[in-house]
């Protein structure tokens, strides 16, 4: 990062206090002190005066080549990421009521295993299938972009692969171990997620990581990179596995749709849908994850169209390694990770969870 005015010293400093109380995020909004949201929570940095727009206008000036802030200035929003000597982050900078806000996501650089993150152990085995399409789902900040980068990095560590990212903007940086990793940006590696999705086939991967899909064209390439013989594992923002595959299959025409359950039951591995708990001690969160995996059963309800009938395939299919939402909330409650509470405040069908519960 750049050296600059006590204006951008400021902005270090800030970023270095957001670290050291372990925050995941950093909001500067003028008008108010710095924001850090730590284990869910906002609060103040202590002892630091209203910020100005002007000021974090500089910031971003400072942060952002020159090429990006005119992107910025033209568009008036921006989503980018950049390394601090103690971690990363990705921000987005934005305006609001006429003044200038940035919001920063911490990234640690460390990328955590599986059993560090408290996540199950088949994730594993789902990660280092050789085909296929995995999604994680769940709500913004509840950690997908870390179970991702924990799943390339499992692939890293066991296999020779060549491993394509497609990330808007780049998020964790990884290190090439047995694979070979290609992290494209959009904006700065490719013009698109369309443009590169379409161009990956010729880059001899073995595994593809899409950021997002976010239309109907990046949905209709990952399904078919998966049908290739590939594996693609990507993010949507729904809430569990069974909106997930009818937000797939209702972003096609009516005329498509069918087709579309065919190559999604055929391709379709694992929908992980993750919560991060605020843990009953109030210091740190816990992973919720609900598990689907597409099993024979799974398969045939999404050709069928009977997608409302996959939470009781999911209920009923823990020997495969399937657990639901509401499960997983209960087990953390008996536990003694998370209150009762937080429980119901994240639960898909609190009447049934107070059920397991009790």
């Amino acid at each position: 990062m750049p050296e600059q005015s006590p204006l951008f010293q400021n902005f270090l400093s800030f970023c270095d206090q957001a670290v050291d109380f372990q925050a995941s995020d950093l909001l500067l909004t003028a008008g108010l002190s710095p924001t850090i949201r730590v284990d869910g929570a906002l609060q103040s940095l202590p002892n630091i005066q209203p910020l100005e727009s002007q000021g974090i206008a500089e910031t971003i000036k400072a942060i952002l080549p020159p090429r990006l802030y005119q992107k910025f200035i033209k568009n008036w929003e921006l989503d980018f990421s950049f390394t601090h000597p103690r971690t990363r982050f990705r921000a987005n900078a934005y305006f609001q009521q006429g003044k200038v806000a940035l919001a920063l996501r911490l990234i640690p650089k460390e990328i955590r295993s599986f059993q560090q993150l408290g996540l199950p152990p088949i994730l594993e085995r789902i990660s280092l299938a050789k085909q296929g399409l995995v999604i994680v789902v769940g709500p913004t900040g509840h950690g997908k972009s870390t179970t991702l980068a924990s799943m390339i990095d499992c692939i890293n560590t066991n296999r020779k692969n060549h491993i394509i990212t497609i990330e808007d903007p780049i998020e964790y940086e990884f290190q090439h171990k047995k694979s070979i990793i290609s992290q494209r940006e959009v904006g700065t590696d490719t013009k698109g997620f369309n443009e590169a999705l379409r161009s990956c086939l010729r880059e001899d991967p073995n595994v593809i990581l899409v950021g997002e899909m976010r239309d109907i064209e990046s949905f209709k390439s990952a399904l078919t990179i998966a049908e290739t013989g590939h594996l693609v594992v990507s993010t949507l923002h729904t809430n569990n596995a069974a909106q997930t595959i009818d937000r797939i299959i209702d972003i096609f025409p009516s005329g498509q749709q069918q087709q579309i359950k065919q190559q999604l039951s055929s391709v379709l591995l694992a929908v992980l849908s993750q919560r991060l708990i605020p843990k009953a001690t109030g210091k740190g969160m816990v992973a919720a994850m609900e598990i689907m995996i597409a099993n024979p059963a799974i398969k045939n309800l999404i050709r069928e169209g009977k997608v409302h009938q996959i939470d009781n395939v999911i209920s009923t299919s823990a020997e495969e390694g399937m657990i639901s939402l509401d499960k997983v909330l209960a087990e953390l409650v008996s536990q003694g990770e998370i209150t009762l509470d937080s429980a119901l405040s994240w639960s898909l069908d609190p009447k049934n969870l107070k059920t397991m519960v009790y």
